[in-house]
């Protein structure tokens, strides 16, 4: 199923609506979502799913949608929309522009269209049938990844090492210990500069699917590799590395999965 330009652009648009008159606002409140820990939530995350949703129902009454924040409708249709509205609330709370809203849609549980908006630095990331792309400044182009193989030449990007729990933080600590650069706190943004050939590798684990489906077609579509630890579908969400070669890719598989 093919996703025009136009209904990504609205759907962007509606959500910033939401979004940004609440980012870096005075006073804003956030709920935690946990007992236990810190999973934040605000109106803007709540208000802009809403206005998300209600532009996929009147478009496309019969599809399934996926929201964080209210669950599930029309799960067993074969379309079903993917929603994050802002992905990276940490990064929102603290007036930091490394968040983002995430819209995927996976037709027979394969993402086959996805886009990731910054509204407060004007750009929109997506991916239709065509490629990957990217609108902001400068205008519009297509998104490639840069074609680096080794490990040792590699920028790698993950949310926060405290997001590996067990064994999974020495296999982090293992790869990151042989790439030439790593970067916290990117979210959703990191794997747009993937895309963008920005940097070259992004793990990270406990993903929901809402956290990645949208950013897969993004991904793929601009030349990367984008999988679970153990090579399946993205989709399916949990522990996910992304790469910008398959040599890059198969390099960190072998080393988290040591």
């Amino acid at each position: 199923m093919r996703i025009e330009k136009e209904f990504m652009q609205r759907i962007a648009a509606a959500a910033a609506a939401q979004t940004l008159p609440r980012f870096r606002m005075a006073g804003l409140k956030s709920d935690n979502k946990y007992a236990t820990g810190f999973d934040p939530v605000t109106e803007a995350d709540r208000e802009a799913e809403q206005a998300i949703r209600a532009l996929i129902r009147e478009a496309f009454p019969g599809h399934g949608i996926l929201g964080e924040e209210f669950g599930i409708e029309n799960g067993d249709s074969r379309h079903v929309w993917v929603i994050d509205p802002v992905d990276g609330t940490r990064s929102f709370i603290c007036g930091v522009p490394l968040w983002g809203t995430l819209v995927g849609l996976m037709e027979d549980g394969e993402a086959v269209a996805g886009m990731m908006s910054q509204p407060f630095t004007g750009e929109l990331f997506f991916a239709d049938g065509d490629g990957s792309w990217y609108e902001g400044r400068g205008g519009t182009r297509r998104l490639a990844v840069r074609p680096t193989r080794s490990l040792g030449e590699a920028t790698l990007c993950t949310t926060t090492p405290a997001m590996f729990a067990g064994g999974g933080r020495a296999a982090y600590d293992r790869l990151e210990a042989t790439v030439r650069l790593a970067r916290y706190g990117t979210d959703c943004y990191a794997y747009a500069m993937l895309a963008a050939g920005n940097v070259d590798l992004v793990v990270e684990a406990g993903l929901q699917p809402y956290d990645i489906v949208a950013l897969v077609p993004i991904i793929e579509r601009a030349g990367g590799v984008i999988t679970t630890w153990d090579g399946g579908a993205a989709e399916k969400a949990g522990n996910i590395v992304a790469a910008a070669t398959p040599e890059l890719h198969a390099a960190a598989l072998e080393l988290l999965n040591d």
